[in-house]
């Protein structure tokens, strides 16, 4: 049995015609749609949604001649219900279904006669149809053969790389100022209130991959539920973060520095407006997140900034604990996509499933780099119209490439451990893209990004015969001279 997606093409009765194209499910092993709109051939829709054709007494005689036909879904099967329209002089049949498409699984040795094209489409897109064509709608059904490249991988490929480099690059900034604080006592105790870092000790690395296991299995179990606690939690994290990006980069402009009084606190006016117009993004975002036209830009800006935030904030104390914590993602992600479909009921991964909305849920997650993809398909409109990259696949490699840069700093190893890991994290996304293209589904990005990245950072470490000293982390005055 195999389901393959395609394209219903339909055409409104006005002047000029308004169109619109729609998502169906086929099976190739009963017929072969054609590849382009120009071989397909039209037909007359025939709205019978109110029966479920299981019987041609449902039908007036003649009312299917040389048409398309769509039924509901009911208890008997859908080669029964084509055979039934194809006696009745049906051209077409479309059967409406309600619940989430499912692949067409009928036996079709037991109807060797059949040879109408049978496709099933979401009820749904059955009432968009009549409120935007009207009545009178000629229908086409084709499929295109899917693009072996999209090119909105390249966007996500520039995006993932740029943050994961900038992050590392900020993680760097902050140790060096952490150094010379250390070096000037006066320093010190300024710096230390200022500090927000968080460090991961082997334990809780342990510990927030077990976290990460139970939070995916909740939202898979009470999605419906908890993708809204993720949602006003991604609102919060990200204004907070986009805050903290464009603070640090205010900062730096001698500019705009007058204070106010509040709370026995100075506070720079420019810090109050920043701080509004990041709380406004967000909360836009969380108004209009279903806007596919234009919403994912900014869910993109907040997830960089998120990303950012996190790569800088979180740091990792030796090259044991990235070890640690990128092994047991890479264990995570492996099974949650690959394992668990021999677990669940449906036979879908938990990953796979919780990123596309189980069920069908109209929500997603937002933890989620999406670009729109560029070369139209069926899959365009019926699995997801965007190419998707988690969040973890940045944050995670991307706090290795920022304990690469502090080692750089702490060691003034002049960036090579920080410039090789970007590299080596580039070419795991490129790997990351070749298998996908090649196998046509969705891959665990930590697979290929994991060993890319800690194979080359443990090369440069023993070639440059340091392997000791960034396993187990450098100490603050290690390569700092004040």
């Amino acid at each position: 049995v195999t389901a393959d997606e395609g394209i219903l093409h339909a055409s409104g009765s006005g002047v000029p015609p308004v169109t619109k194209d729609y998502c169906i499910i086929y099976n190739s092993h009963w017929i072969s749609l054609p590849k382009s709109l120009d071989n397909a051939t039209s037909r007359t829709l025939e709205n019978l949604t109110s029966t479920v054709l299981c019987s041609s007494s449902e039908v007036p005689s003649g009312l299917m001649k040389d048409k398309a036909v769509v039924v509901m879904r009911g208890n008997c099967t859908s080669l029964e219900k084509a055979r039934i329209a194809q006696s009745l002089g049906a051209k077409m049949l479309l059967i409406a279904s309600k619940p989430r498409l499912s692949p067409l699984s009928d036996n079709k040795t037991d109807f060797e006669d059949v040879t109408l094209p049978v496709a099933l489409i979401r009820y749904n897109d059955i009432v968009d149809m009549q409120l935007m064509l009207g009545n009178e709608v000629n229908v086409t059904l084709y499929s295109p053969p899917l693009p072996e490249f999209d090119c909105s991988m390249v966007v996500i490929f520039l995006i993932a790389v740029f943050t994961v480099a900038l992050g590392g690059y900020w993680s760097g900034v902050a140790e060096l100022e952490n150094l010379k604080a250390i070096a000037s006592p006066g320093e010190r105790e300024t710096r230390r209130k200022k500090e927000e870092n968080v460090t991961f000790t082997p334990v809780t690395v342990i510990l927030f991959v077990v976290i990460c296991c139970v939070m995916l299995v909740l939202l898979y179990f009470f999605y419906k539920w908890l993708v809204y606690v993720i949602i006003s939690v991604f609102c919060l994290a990200s204004a907070m973060s986009l805050y903290n990006c464009l603070a640090a980069l205010i900062g730096e402009i001698p500019f705009g520095q007058c204070r106010i009084a509040c709370c026995n606190k100075n506070i720079e006016v420019r810090l109050i407006f920043l701080a509004v117009f990041c709380i406004a993004a967000a909360v836009v975002w969380a108004v209009f997140r279903n806007e596919d036209r234009w919403a994912w830009i900014l869910q993109d800006i907040l997830g960089v900034a998120f990303c950012l935030n996190f790569i800088k904030t979180l740091k990792m104390p030796n090259f044991k604990s990235c070890v640690i914590l990128l092994g047991l993602l890479l264990l995570y992600d492996v099974f949650f996509v690959f394992i668990t479909p021999f677990i669940t009921k449906n036979g879908a991964s938990i990953m796979v499933e919780v990123a596309a909305g189980p069920f069908g849920n109209s929500e997603k997650l937002p933890v989620v780099i999406r670009v729109p993809r560029l070369e139209y398909s069926a899959s365009t409109l019926c699995d997801m119209p965007f190419s998707l990259l988690g969040f973890g696949d940045i944050i995670v490699p991307g706090l290795l490439v920022a304990y690469c840069r502090r080692f750089d700093v702490q060691t003034s190893s002049s960036s090579v451990y920080y410039i090789s890991c970007t590299i080596a994290y580039a070419i795991g996304m490129v790997l990351t893209f070749i298998v996908l293209a090649l196998m046509k589904m969705g891959q665990p990005a930590l697979l290929y990004l994991v060993p890319c990245t800690l194979i080359t950072s443990s090369l440069v470490a023993w070639r440059r015969k340091e392997m000791k000293k960034f396993w187990k982390g450098s100490s603050y005055q290690v390569g700092w001279m004040p």
